[in-house]
């Protein structure tokens, strides 16, 4: 079958995104569609201490009423900062110096839509992640539509017969549409694989920068690939709910 994968540029995804993208054939970025204010788009976790912080991309106009492909930052004087509070939050980890890497790679990029993308890419090759799948983005696609109508043609222009998602789009999906159109959904099951961690407790919902720093080139060890169809998904929601 040919997996694909649809989703927003984001900045630096945390670890169980990349699980995803592990069993993706072709990815497609959904660049085309309007910002929303609180998404993670422009915005990741990290650690500080026992905490969390956020790491936030200022935008210019506050990405009102923007599509993600016309994004713009407002000034460049966040990228100094963000440096120094990745350095921060990584202080002590083995591999710090790969993360930073990466870090100085992606943030090199003027533009900031291709900012987004490259902090994705860029994880994923050092992880080993999807060197022979196809990387396409909606704004070339000539794919118009909404909700699921719009998800489910973009699967079939980009040669899809299954359709991995994350959770949220339960919410939405007419998953017996996607079956009539010969398009399997499944959802994933993150492993949530824990990895060394300053502090007391563990928590899976940092930047994946945080793995490749404590991890190194064993990190991909920690990202363990699972799926679970949309009826026993919406099974096991309707058990927890």
């Amino acid at each position: 079958m040919t997996a694909v994968v649809i989703t927003q540029p984001m900045l630096f995804p945390w670890p169980g995104f990349f699980e995803q993208l592990m069993i993706a054939d072709s990815y497609v970025y959904l660049d085309d569609t309007q910002f929303s204010k609180g998404s993670f788009t422009n915005r990741i976790q990290l650690l500080r201490g026992n905490d969390r912080c956020w790491m936030t991309i200022p935008l210019a106009g506050k990405g009102s009423f923007q599509k993600i492909s016309e994004l713009a930052a407002a000034g460049e004087d966040w990228k100094a900062s963000h440096r120094a509070l990745l350095r921060q939050s990584l202080l002590g980890a083995p591999f710090i110096d790969d993360a930073l890497s990466i870090f100085d790679s992606v943030y090199s990029h003027s533009s900031l839509p291709k900012l987004l993308i490259a902090s994705i890419e860029e994880p994923a090759r050092y992880l080993g992640i999807g060197a022979n799948r196809t990387v396409e983005r909606t704004s070339n696609m000539g794919v118009e539509g909404t909700s699921w109508q719009r998800v489910l043609d973009i699967v079939l222009k980009a040669g899809g017969n299954r359709y991995l998602t994350g959770h949220g789009a339960s919410n939405y999906m007419d998953h017996k549409a996607f079956e009539r159109a010969g398009v399997q959904v499944d959802y994933m099951d993150y492993s949530r694989t824990p990895w060394p961690q300053p502090g007391g407790s563990f928590t899976p919902y940092v930047s994946v920068l945080d793995l490749i720093a404590r991890m190194g080139p064993e990190a991909h060890n920690c990202l363990i690939p699972a799926t679970v169809a949309w009826q026993g998904f919406l099974k096991e929601e309707t058990v927890t709910s």
